[in-house]
């Protein structure tokens, strides 16, 4: 059978389950929150990044999950520095153009601040002058650090970044650093 986990990633967390990083102070991974043999992450989300990680034991699933050709959409909650405009919004929607190439069109819209979100560990620097605000941004693709490109484009870089849905999946309530089973074949809808 299957196995199909929903991970809520923290913050400073690698997504792999060993450091092969620089040696000195280890960094730390998915291993220190997932304890299930076999399971390999369908995806990245970057460390300075939290929110949804799916982790899977089907190669298959891994790739329709991860594969940019199948568009499954992602869903993210940007902090951005700055009050977020509607004209920052309409060029999100139709795509910016990163030095790497256009991006898909996207869907975004500036939400409050969400009040079931947890505290962030270390907290965002808060700075009296220069104000913040929240949107949500869901794409197609996942490029390197598409979103903080994204939202740094329209002028808007991004303090906080928590992914909250991968296709099907959603976060729902999962506490920082939590897992859950979910059903794989929500994939196949």
């Amino acid at each position: 059978m299957t196995r199909l986990i929903c991970l809520n990633k923290p913050f400073d967390v690698l997504s792999q389950f060993t450091d092969k990083g620089t040696e000195g102070s280890p960094r730390r991974t998915l291993s220190a929150f997932v304890d299930v043999p076999g399971v390999y992450p369908a995806g990245r989300l970057d460390r300075d990044s939290e929110g949804l990680l799916l982790l899977t034991d089907d190669g298959a699933l891994q790739a329709r999950i991860s594969d940019p050709k199948n568009k499954m959409s992602k869903t993210y909650l940007a902090q951005v520095e700055g009050e977020i405009t509607p004209e920052a919004i309409k060029k999100l929607c139709a795509g910016v153009v990163l030095k790497d190439g256009p991006t898909r069109p996207s869907r975004a819209r500036a939400i409050g601040e969400p009040d079931w979100l947890w505290p962030r560990t270390p907290p965002v620097r808060y700075r009296k002058s220069v104000p913040d605000s929240w949107l949500e941004l869901t794409i197609t693709e996942g490029r390197n650090r598409q979103v903080r490109r994204m939202t740094a484009h329209v002028g808007f870089p991004t303090l906080r970044l928590v992914r909250v849905a991968v296709g099907p999946w959603k976060l729902d309530g999962l506490e920082s650093g939590a897992w859950r089973d979910d059903d794989p074949r929500k994939a196949m809808t």
